[in-house]
């Protein structure tokens, strides 16, 4: 109430009293004492006379509105006012090509507002939720990336919002993560986790049985009745689709003869090398992605096993006598390839037995063979394999075979024109027919040799609470209970870097799963996909727009706030190849290049 109702209300009362006083006949000392009273109120009366011809019907309409005003506002926090100083500030980010004329499916990235992101493509792509929930599309702040140059810093010591954030890569030894209190979601388990690797099968074994690790990853074949009979351990099979394949690149001699390709193909038996080297439930590829997946094998079987027939090719396109070459690999244990250097001395076995073809084998350092693979850099036969990272057809062929990819020397269209029309179909039988078309081209072409789908268990101390191996993705440990504050798992082999951006084995991208979120990301039991950083991300009718609301209140790990901007640097940094931050480790960005069919803004080739 404000003075002038408080005055009001006083004449009132007053002139009520004086009006009692003189119909009640009171004593005569009373009587006279009352002007006293009625002086004492009347010089303030003659300002606010007036008031009760105005006020009646204010009053009424006034007290609502007035009473909040009264209450105490909450003094704000200092996180309040850095929240509303960024938003004042914030000023959209957006990615761009040029136009759509540069082949590939992302036209433009745009922060909308603080909290929205559009995708605008500029064609279909109704794989485009299960690409977003990749590792690699992981998002990190704009600011970060900036101050690293996206590189440097940014490839050992990741700045993420999931629930473990990095604290030390011992080169050589372990990554040690630490709880991160401020994660929006449920906290993770254990105060601290470290990540160590050997690359025996057997070694890794030894220290589960031992009680120094809690998690192994890819338990030998030959371990599997050792892990099943020990009460103290649990074995974990898991179901990811997976190809092993002997990869030859088309820009070296022999190997640009496609008769060569096709001998090769027909010179390997590849039903001895999985009854041999891999675990039950393994089987020999009939098509480069495996059945499982919808469309995967679509059109005709691969060849079967004729060393005759082989070596009859071989003569045709002038090698009767075979030739010599070289056979690279990785020592990486991997679900598609367990204990690689026994396997790769069946190649050579073979090769020599079957086609004349002797081969040296040679070990390469893991991020080198990597990088010399892909980028269509080794002159013989190489051990390759892939382990599927969602449930698409997309996810084995498209990045394999794609206009962009020379890991098999010159790509082929007669390939990936196919595979590129096949992407934009969102009904499986609709696509059928081009998958067929795509893989009967794969098989005459010959770029690689599809040899085996491995089956394969993860093992666990059986103290281990909520042990589990998901089909996609990498098991998250924060869901892990090892009973105290420290959680210890061990993989195959140590990590290239830790920007998964510019990453494509799993022993990276496992640790960056830790640390870094992408918009959304697996369910834990199939490749759903479920809310992450985005709490939706929604299509116009024919999926070529995009639009993802994301999660308010999220932190990073350096206490910056999340917001739309992050996510579009984030992408830039990898889709854009003119982005001043398009570095990472070795440059190629091979995920944003080959599922989006190729990298914006590339430089024109003189």
């Amino acid at each position: 109430m404000n003075k002038k109702k408080y005055m009001f209300l006083i004449i009132a009362l007053l002139t009520f009293g004086l009006i009692l006083a003189a119909c009640g006949g009171g004593a005569a000392d009373n009587t006279a004492e009352e002007p006293a009273a009625t002086e004492a109120v009347e010089e303030p009366a003659e300002e606010p006379v007036e008031e009760p011809a105005e006020e009646p019907a204010e009053e009424p309409a006034e007290e609502p509105a007035e009473e909040p005003a009264e209450e105490p506002e909450a003094e704000p926090t200092e996180e309040m006012m850095e929240e509303e100083e960024e938003m004042m500030e914030f000023e959209p980010m957006s990615v761009a090509a040029e136009s759509c004329d540069y082949g590939g499916k992302i036209e433009s990235i745009v922060a909308v507002d603080q909290y929205t992101v559009q995708f605008n493509l500029c064609k279909p792509d109704p794989a485009f939720l299960a690409k977003a929930a990749f590792i690699p599309f992981g998002v990190q702040p704009s600011e970060y990336i900036e101050a690293t140059g996206g590189t440097g810093e940014l490839l050992e010591a990741p700045i993420g919002t999931g629930p473990y954030m990095v604290e030390e890569w011992v080169r050589g030894d372990s990554i040690i993560f630490t709880r991160f209190e401020d994660y929006w979601g449920e906290p993770a388990i254990a105060q601290t986790a470290v990540l160590r690797w050997a690359t025996e099968g057997a070694s890794r074994l030894l220290e589960l049985q031992s009680g120094n690790v809690h998690f192994i990853t890819n338990v030998s074949p030959d371990d599997f009745e050792t892990v099943e009979a020990d009460e103290n351990l649990q074995l974990l099979p898991y179901d990811n689709p997976n190809i092993l394949y002997l990869a030859m690149t088309n820009t070296f001699e022999p190997f640009n003869d496609p008769l060569v390709r096709q001998a090769v193909a027909m010179g390997i038996d590849r039903q001895r090398i999985v009854d041999n080297f891999y675990p039950v439930g393994s089987e020999v590829a009939s098509h480069f992605t495996p059945c499982s997946i919808p469309n995967g094998c679509q059109g005709e079987e691969w060849y079967e096993f004729d060393a005759e027939a082989a070596r009859g090719l071989l003569a045709d396109a002038g090698y009767p006598d075979g030739f010599e070459s070289t056979i690279f690999y990785r020592d990486v244990f991997r679900t598609y390839l367990p204990e690689p250097g026994v396997v790769a001395q069946e190649f050579q076995t073979q090769l020599a037995e079957n086609l004349n073809i002797n081969v040296d084998i040679q070990v390469m350092e893991s991020g080198e063979f990597i990088a010399e693979s892909t980028a269509g850099n080794l002159d013989g036969f190489y051990l390759l394999g892939w382990g599927a990272d969602y449930p698409h057809v997309t996810n084995f062929l498209d990045f394999h075979f794609s206009a962009a990819n020379p890991q098999f020397g010159d790509p082929h269209p007669e390939i990936y024109e196919v595979l590129e029309e096949a992407s934009q179909i969102a009904d499986v039988d609709e696509a059928a027919p081009l998958y067929e078309q795509a893989n009967n081209a794969i098989k005459e072409l010959v770029p690689m040799v599809p040899i085996a789908h491995g089956a394969a268990a993860n093992a666990a101390l059986a103290s281990l609470g909520n042990a589990y191996t998901p089909p996609f993705g990498a098991t998250q440990f924060a869901l892990l209970d090892p009973g105290d504050d420290t959680l210890v798992f061990m993989q195959n082999a140590e990590p290239i870097s830790l920007y998964c951006a510019d990453e494509t084995d799993g022993e990276s991208l496992r640790p960056c799963q830790q640390v870094v979120e992408p918009l959304l990301k697996y369910a834990l039991d199939s490749g759903d996909t479920v809310p992450a950083l985005a709490t939706e991300c929604t299509s116009n009718e024919d999926a070529t727009v995009w639009t993802c609301s994301l999660r308010e209140g999220v932190l990073f790990h350096d206490g910056s706030h999340f917001d739309a901007n992050d996510v579009v640097a984030s992408w830039a940094a990898g889709i854009d190849a003119a982005n001043p931050f398009h570095v990472g480790n070795t440059g190629a960005f091979e995920y944003y290049s080959y599922l989006w069919d190729g990298l914006m803004n590339l430089p024109a080739e003189e």
